[in-house]
């Protein structure tokens, strides 16, 4: 083993985002025991395996590190680092079903196929690895995965489309099987063709047939925008089906209430502290955001926490309800707002649009905003971050209603569901009766 200084390892872009929780426990039993499992990296200190590791002791202000430091091509720090994610990360479907692939396709580049009957590699011509290397399949296996799974796990990878995976990472889509599979199956014949055309476009360049060439590549990139068109209309179908399965979990996190107990408002509703308001498929409270009772109202999986500019910052607490929180702040609160928050989630970007600061933070590795976004207003920056983070059907909090609802009318014209609040009676009377004016539907007090 040897002892390392931290900042002299080098850490891959394309690693998986880190989690926070693990993070922190490891703290805790690193200030208690010492580092119990050292990091891997390779000889020029790249790291292989141990980023949660790395991050605690580089937390707790350690300055060196011990490593086991083993010698490999980045093929082979590759394949460490996929069975590192394999078997101790909490991966979905989807990131599960890609290292796999990934996994099995670095094998067959270094030149190493599966030999029946066993878990061993042999090279093209039969000259066996020493040692021998776990099949992708018995990897899987380890952990708890059934051959079946492990095979549909490789047809959702290699089925689909590269921009209809980034539509679906981040998504409930993304931790289901069979709706990844309805999406990988769509398009089928199109894919077929796409590869016969590909395969053809590579023979007619191996033979200098340039027109030839040219011809089956026009042939496969039509065959392929035909398979992703066909994937998209899978995979929004199957977005609004997960949506109505939400809306339906949603409403149950409201407590039934029995026939005469829900009060409908007709005209500028009267608003005191405490009230709770259905909204069709909205959730309304006048109160404290940052309190329990607002918080057991929230879905557990939301796309989206937007802050539109408010009271006192006390809602760290988003970071544990939505994938992504957009805080936006005026020009004189921004000092405020960076004081006063302790949030552990990655900040991933600060914009300024006009008087209004943004910042952006997620655990993932989101798309990146446009430098200028000529949108007017708060809600305009809503509606621009809602359509680049959410789908229709998706959870949006926001724990301040805002000047004018901005986040709720929002949501209700794009289709997605939010769970509003503010302290402000006054400003939760305005947003609901701009709703009711936009919609025509009465909102409903629960007593």
């Amino acid at each position: 083993m040897s002892i390392v200084a931290i900042d002299k390892i080098k850490v891959g872009l394309n690693r998986r985002p880190l989690n926070t929780g693990k993070v922190e426990e490891l703290m805790e039993s690193i200030k208690a025991n010492g580092l119990l499992n050292p990091i891997t990296v390779d000889q020029d200190l790249n790291l292989i395996a141990g980023l949660h590791r790395l991050t605690a002791c580089d937390k707790l202000g350690l300055d060196q590190i011990e490593c086991k430091i083993i010698p490999c091509d980045s093929r082979q720090a590759r394949l460490a680092e996929i069975d590192e994610n394999l078997i101790r990360s909490e991966l979905d479907t989807l990131e599960r079903a890609q290292l796999w692939l990934e996994r099995d396709q670095i094998l067959e580049e270094m030149g190493l196929r599966a030999q029946a009957g066993d878990n061993q590699y042999k090279k093209k011509g039969n000259e066996s690895i020493s040692p021998p290397l776990k099949t992708t399949l018995e990897l899987a296996k380890e952990v708890g995965y059934t051959k079946r799974t492990f095979q549909q796990g490789k047809q959702i990878a290699k089925s689909i489309a590269p921009e209809v995976k980034k539509a679906i990472k981040g998504t409930p889509i993304a931790k289901s099987t069979t709706a990844l599979l309805k999406v990988a199956r769509a398009g089928s014949e199109e894919r077929k063709k796409a590869e016969t055309a590909e395969k053809a476009l590579q023979e007619a360049k191996r033979q200098q047939q340039q027109q030839e060439a040219d011809r089956q590549a026009k042939l496969a990139a039509e065959a392929r925008a035909k398979q992703q068109e066909l994937q998209l209309i899978a995979l929004y179908s199957e977005a609004r089906q997960k949506a109505k399965t939400s809306r339906e979990d949603a409403q149950a996190k409201v407590p039934q209430q029995e026939e005469g107990k829900l009060k409908t408002s007709v005209g500028v509703p009267m608003i005191q502290l405490g009230d709770e308001w259905i909204l069709n498929k909205h959730f309304v409270f006048n109160g404290d955001t940052s309190s329990g009772e607002f918080k057991r109202r929230l879905p557990s999986d939301a796309a989206l926490a937007i802050a539109t500019p408010g009271a006192m910052w006390n809602h760290d607490y988003l970071e544990r309800e939505a994938r992504v929180v957009a805080v936006l702040r005026s020009e004189g609160d921004i000092h405020n707002f960076c004081c006063s928050h302790q949030m552990h989630m990655p900040l991933r970007f600060e914009l300024i649009l006009g008087n209004l600061y943004v910042a952006i933070f997620s655990h993932q590795f989101i798309s990146r905003p446009h430098q200028q976004i000529t949108v007017p207003g708060v809600e305009g920056v809503v509606t621009y971050l809602m359509n680049l983070y959410t789908n229709p059907g998706n959870f949006v909090i926001a724990p301040f209603v805002g000047q004018d609802g901005e986040v709720l009318i929002a949501c209700e014209k794009m289709g997605r569901i939010c769970f509003a609040g503010d302290e402000n009676s006054q400003l939760v009377s305005r947003a609901i009766a701009r709703w009711q004016n936009w919609t025509g539907k009465p909102a409903r007090r629960m007593l």
